[in-house]
């Protein structure tokens, strides 16, 4: 998966802290890194216009999934770097899965459909789009018809998705989502899978699970061997993939000034270390 490892640096999709600056998280945690998977769409600028466009259509959730499938069908005639992860994906698909088992493919809101309209176009299967609300829209494999359906009767379903951390999206929504309308997920395909105990979960919910490219120490590696990061930055990140709660606390304990200065800052960060603090989620309280 070397090429998709490297449109990941491409575009801009990965990206790595300075060694004394880490990110803040959604979630008030920090960390060394992040991704946006779905910039392999072809750019952030791309990524980020689809995103805008999905936002558009919500409000029709049955018209949605066509005009979606529209604008991936000519993005990926059109771009390079996104067909090439695309066919990537098909491949290693065909590759790891029986096809014959898939009776659907699913997607969640809403950075899924960059990737799942396309594999349920290329290998012919009708594709569920499952919304935030856990409610579902069917559409054929052209996307020329969809509807809301209640009952798949038991049948067997691949998800794919951009990006797996600790799996929450699944347990919460998608999961149970395929389950309310009488089908089972079986599969699941990610671009990404930032190896933080999301793949065990989804199995242990019965799913078998697969990913293009892991984040661990090959990764990390491999961007200093092209000059994207520093040894400094390098020993952050194979401390953190060993043990990310305890590098990080450490971090914070040797950088006094740094949650300071962040619960001062811009209302985005100032939320995220107040999350930190009220949570105590480095147990430093």
């Amino acid at each position: 998966m070397s090429d998709i490892m490297s449109y990941l640096f491409e575009t801009k999709a990965v990206r790595f802290c300075e060694a004394d600056k880490p990110f803040w998280y959604t979630s008030g945690k920090i960390g060394p890194y992040f991704i946006n998977t779905h910039f392999v769409y072809g750019s952030e600028k791309d990524a980020s216009e689809l995103l805008a466009f999905i936002d558009e259509c919500l409000a029709d959730k049955t018209t949605l999934p066509e005009k979606v499938f529209q604008k991936v069908l000519k993005q990926y005639r059109e771009n390079e770097i996104y067909h090439n992860v695309i066919d990537t994906m098909k491949e290693c698909i065909i590759k790891n899965i029986n096809i014959s088992e898939i009776d659907y493919i699913s997607g969640g809101e809403r950075r899924d459909w960059f990737f799942s309209n396309m594999i349920a176009y290329l290998l012919d299967k009708p594709h569920i789009s499952i919304y935030k609300d856990l409610s579902t829209i069917v559409s054929d494999s052209k996307f020329t018809t969809s509807e809301s359906i209640t009952n798949i009767g038991n049948k067997k379903v691949l998800h794919i998705a951009d990006l797996v951390t600790v799996a929450s999206s699944y347990i919460r929504a998608w999961i149970p989502a395929i389950k309310n309308i009488g089908g089972q997920m079986c599969w699941s395909y990610v671009v990404v899978d930032r190896m933080q105990g999301g793949k065990e979960k989804i199995e242990a919910e019965g799913v078998k699970a697969f990913s293009l490219v892991n984040v661990d120490n090959t990764l990390f590696e491999t961007a200093y061997k092209n000059h994207i990061i520093n040894e400094n930055q390098l020993q952050m990140l194979e401390k953190f993939f060993e043990n990310p709660d305890e590098t990080m606390k450490q971090f914070l304990i040797n950088h006094p000034d740094f949650l300071e200065n962040a619960l001062h800052a811009d209302e985005k960060t100032a939320k995220r270390a107040k999350l930190l603090v009220d949570g105590n989620l480095y147990g430093l309280n």
